[in-house]
């Protein structure tokens, strides 16, 4: 069982993360150590070439990360991005993006991520991403 909402993490997103708000990220599943994101389709992301941006997509998998994180801590805000690498595989399609994300292992202040990110309606992925997320310590309040 997840240890943060969907509510909560909306909540977040509303009051501390405003380029994760323009993304606009939808949560379609959410467990601990997973989650799918959704990201609509916006012309604002589209690049030369007709592609979503990296940035966008960068953005959306960094987000689903940071959910994934706090699906297994809590509501750790000050959680931070401490690695990031994408591989782009193919052209996306100009429709929502749909993030896969699960960790691949939780330390006391370190967890390593992996997200998938796939076109809405294909199983074919258009980038790959890894990443490493530093978890502060909990501190005695």
């Amino acid at each position: 069982m997840s240890r943060i909402t969907k509510a909560e993490i909306a909540d977040i997103v509303a009051k501390a993360l405003p380029f994760a708000e323009m993304l606009g990220p939808e949560i379609e599943k959410l467990k601990a150590g997973e989650a799918i994101v959704r990201m609509p389709f916006k012309p604002d992301f589209i690049r030369p070439g007709g592609t979503i941006s990296g940035p966008a997509m960068m953005g959306l998998a960094d987000f689903t990360m940071y959910v994934v994180v706090m699906s297994l801590v809590g509501r750790v805000e000050l959680a931070v991005t401490t690695n990031l690498n994408i591989n782009f595989l193919r052209k996306p399609a100009q429709k929502d993006m749909l993030a896969h994300g699960r960790i691949l292992k939780l330390g006391k202040r370190l967890a390593v991520l992996e997200v998938s990110l796939t076109s809405d309606g294909s199983d074919e992925p258009v980038a790959h991403v890894t990443g490493t997320y530093s978890i502060p310590p909990k501190t005695d309040e």
